[in-house]
């Protein structure tokens, strides 16, 4: 029997193993951060060989990245009926940037965006590809229904808020709640993405 034909007859990671496989990769991910994470020291603390984990994963990269895409968070984009609403429902919820997991494992990855272009590729297009996906959604609705200013610049606006309450929490130290978020949003984010109102438009009459 050839490698590949072994290969071919050992059974899949699949179901319940593959989970604990990936729960473990993400506990590792926050105690050591990409950089430092191991495929034997995921199969340590997954209990499992190094052997089980490449049979489904070919390297660390793309064990991760699976990890990170299968880790909690909204599945279906809300639609409260207003860009405001939409917004804190998305970053205030599970897998928002309250949740401490989310946050821990950003900072987990991110020194890893500059240092590994293949990791890099994989998550900017495997894990923030769809959340861009469901915040778009998120501008579109919002522009449908006449809530945005004429020529509003979508590239910039959309990573803005996390942008921000990213900076307050690495750069500053802040620890992020939904009331830094709301303030975001409230003070910045729908202020500067808003139509003006019918009176701001004609101007005050004299």
């Amino acid at each position: 029997m050839t490698p590949t034909e072994a290969a071919v007859q050992r059974p899949r990671v699949e179901g319940d193993r593959e989970l604990e496989i990936l729960a473990a990769t993400l506990a590792v991910l926050a105690d050591v951060g990409y950089d430092r994470l191991t495929m034997d020291a995921v199969a340590t603390r997954a209990k499992a060989s190094k052997a089980t984990l490449y049979r489904r994963w070919t390297n660390k990269v793309s064990l991760v990245i699976d990890a990170l895409v299968h880790s909690k968070g909204p599945h279906e984009v809300p639609d409260t009926g207003s860009l405001q609403g939409d917004l804190e429902a998305v970053f205030c919820g599970m897998g928002g940037l309250v949740d401490p997991e989310t946050v821990a494992t950003f900072g987990a990855v991110v020194t890893a965006l500059t240092r590994d272009p293949a990791f890099a590729e994989a998550f900017r297009r495997d894990v923030l590809g769809p959340k861009i996906e469901a915040s778009r959604l998120i501008w579109q609705r919002a522009a449908e229904r006449g809530e945005l200013r004429d020529g509003l610049d979508l590239d910039l606006f959309e990573p803005a808020l996390a942008g921000i309450v990213l900076h307050r929490v690495f750069i500053m130290g802040e620890t992020p709640d939904p009331g830094l978020i709301t303030r975001v949003i409230e003070q910045i984010i729908v202020p500067s993405a808003s139509r003006p109102a019918p009176s701001q438009q004609a101007g005050t009459p004299s």
